[in-house]
């Protein structure tokens, strides 16, 4: 037998107090947050005619999700992040704002504080084994199109095993390893030198991929080096770049290739080339470059504020 009581005067009533609208402390904004989340639960679960077993096999979830510290994990997964980007190139095209590089979702991973390198900087600590190579190297623009040095690039990416320092469930990795901050050169050129990083999967068993599992997805991200662009003037820039031979790269679970944002390794065998960049071995090189974007009215409206890790 299925009953509606979602509009009835008692139900309404009952979210006003449950979401602290009758009462005068608290937080004018929480308040209507929670409301809203509130009445659209209520209404699902009556639209759904949630059982009382589903309701509560979705709370042990998300104790289960808490646990496994994996929130921000399943935000990219279910396309949260990727509607703030959304929302965020609407208000661009909203106010006429126009060129730079996209941006695209920042991911759970980063750490505050990694070291600071002049022009150049080396990310790995040559500890992976299975490391390939690589050369990173392009100029970041001004909004005007001309090289701008001084603009900070940081960098961060995963190990031949998917993992991140900080993050690296098997504890080899040192801290801050593939993590760094460069400051574009004169001629606002940065470049690095690491290895070639590998796309990962969520925790087969952790909560979720188990979500994912029942929407019949995968948890495949492709390879993909992360970057915060940051210059005076200029909003700052949360992109990553993808690698166009990835099998993911066009089916990445956190929705995050974006056009403009997938480039070509180039494999380097030949021994002038790799005399002239300074190896003795055989290499990959990425080339690309960015550009940054106006501040809108003095303000940069695409920062976004959220706990990270300080290192």
């Amino acid at each position: 037998m299925t009953v509606k009581i979602f509009d009835t005067q008692e139900v309404q009533e009952f979210l006003r107090l449950a979401s602290g609208l009758e009462q005068e402390g608290g937080s004018p904004r929480v308040k209507e947050i929670v409301y809203r989340v509130l009445s659209d639960l209520f209404k699902m679960v009556e639209d759904l005619d949630v059982t009382a077993d589903e309701y509560w096999q979705g709370v042990a979830y998300l104790n289960q999700l808490g646990t496994s510290q994996e929130a921000a994990l399943l935000s990219p997964g279910l396309g949260l992040d990727r509607f703030l980007d959304m929302r965020m190139d609407a208000e661009d095209e909203a106010l006429g704002v126009e060129g730079g590089t996209p941006r695209t979702i920042e991911g759970p991973l980063y750490v505050a504080g990694a070291p600071v390198e002049q022009g150049y900087a080396r990310l790995d600590d040559g500890s992976d084994p299975d490391g390939q190579l690589l050369i990173m190297h392009g100029v970041i623009y001004d909004a005007d199109g001309k090289p701008f040095p001084g603009a900070q690039v940081e960098v961060w990416h995963a190990n031949t095993k998917g993992f991140y320092s900080h993050f690296d469930p098997t504890g080899e990795q040192a801290p801050f390893n593939m993590r760094r901050t460069i400051i574009a050169d004169a001629q606002g050129r940065y470049r690095f030198q690491s290895i070639v990083p590998k796309g990962y999967g969520c925790p087969p068993e952790g909560p979720t991929q188990q979500l994912l599992n029942q929407l019949g997805r995968h948890g495949n991200r492709p390879a993909h080096i992360h970057f915060f662009i940051t210059a005076d003037g200029h909003r700052k820039l949360t992109t990553q770049l993808n690698m166009e031979n990835d099998p993911f790269v066009y089916d990445d679970f956190a929705y995050a290739t974006r056009e403009g944002l997938v480039v070509p390794v180039v494999e380097h065998t030949d021994e002038a080339t790799i005399k002239a960049n300074g190896l003795d071995t055989p290499f990959a090189e990425m080339e690309f470059d960015f550009k940054l974007s106006r501040l809108v009215d003095g303000v940069d409206n695409q920062v976004v504020e959220r706990p990270r890790l300080q290192g």
